[in-house]
C-alpha cells in the first residue's frame, strides 16, 4: 500500500462523538507526518453540538445552553454539527502539495462547490465570508437573499491538514439559531432539503467521493 494513497473511511451512517473524532483526526495527522499511515478522508456524522474555532466571539453563541459548546483549534467562528449535516475531514500532507495553504482552502471550496453542483445547486464563494453560499433571489423589499449551504474550517500541523468541509443536507436549520454561525448575522443558512432536493447522506457522500478525486487527484483506498 503506497503511503502516498489516501485512504477513504465512511462513518456518518452512526454519529461519532465530536471530541473522539478530534482525538482521531490528531492521532492520524501524527502518523501521515512520521510516514506511518496514509492520507486520509473520513466522512462522518456528529449529533448536535456547537464549535468555537480559534476566531470565535463570545458574542455569537446565542443559547449556550442548548447544545454542548466545544472549544476546538480549527480556524474560523462558531458551527454547528448535527444529524442531517455531512462532515468531510481531510487529512492530507500538504507538503506533497505546494505547502500552499491558501490554495488548499481554495480546493476545499471548490470540492463544496463541486459537489453541490452534481444536485443542481449554485454554490459560490462570498468575498470576505467563509464557506459556500447560495442565492436564493430576492426579498419583497427587493434585497437579495443569500444563504450558508456548506462550512469550510481547517487547521495544519507540520503541513499536515485536517477538520475540513461540511454539507447541510438534511439537518434541522433551527438547531443553527443558538450560534450566530461564522459571525454573520445578516445572512442565513440552507440545505439541500430546503432548497427543495431530495437527495440523501449516501448520495452526498458519493458525490464528495467523485469530485474529490477531480479536484485533488490521488489514488484512494476504500477501507
Amino acid at each position: 500500500m503506497s503511503i502516498n494513497s489516501i485512504e477513504w473511511k465512511e462513518s456518518w451512517e452512526c454519529p461519532t462523538d465530536y471530541a473522539f473524532a478530534v482525538a482521531q483526526m490528531e492521532k492520524n495527522v501524527a502518523a501521515i507526518r512520521d510516514a506511518a499511515c496514509n492520507q486520509q478522508v473520513w466522512l462522518v456524522e456528529h449529533p448536535p453540538i456547537y464549535t468555537a474555532g480559534t476566531a470565535s466571539r463570545p458574542d455569537d453563541l446565542l443559547d449556550p445552553n442548548r447544545f454542548p459548546v466545544i472549544q476546538t483549534g480549527r480556524g474560523g467562528q462558531y458551527t454547528y454539527h448535527g444529524p442531517g449535516q455531512l462532515v468531510a475531514y481531510a487529512m492530507l500532507d500538504l507538503s506533497q502539495r505546494g505547502s500552499d495553504i491558501r490554495k488548499y482552502v481554495h480546493d476545499l471550496e471548490q470540492w463544496a462547490i463541486d459537489t453541490l453542483f452534481e444536485f443542481g445547486i449554485r454554490g459560490e464563494r462570498r468575498e470576505g465570508r467563509v464557506g459556500i453560499w447560495v442565492d436564493r433571489g430576492q426579498d419583497s423589499n427587493g434585497h437579495v437573499v443569500e444563504a450558508k449551504i456548506a462550512a469550510v474550517g481547517v487547521r495544519v500541523r507540520r503541513w499536515v491538514s485536517y477538520h475540513g468541509i461540511s454539507i447541510n443536507v438534511e439537518p434541522d436549520l433551527d438547531h443553527f439559531s443558538g450560534i450566530v454561525p461564522c459571525g454573520i448575522q445578516e445572512h442565513g443558512v440552507t440545505s439541500l432539503v430546503d432548497l427543495g432536493i431530495t437527495a440523501t447522506m449516501a448520495d452526498v457522500a458519493h458525490a464528495l467521493r467523485t469530485n474529490f478525486e477531480t479536484v485533488f487527484g490521488s489514488e484512494t483506498i476504500t477501507t
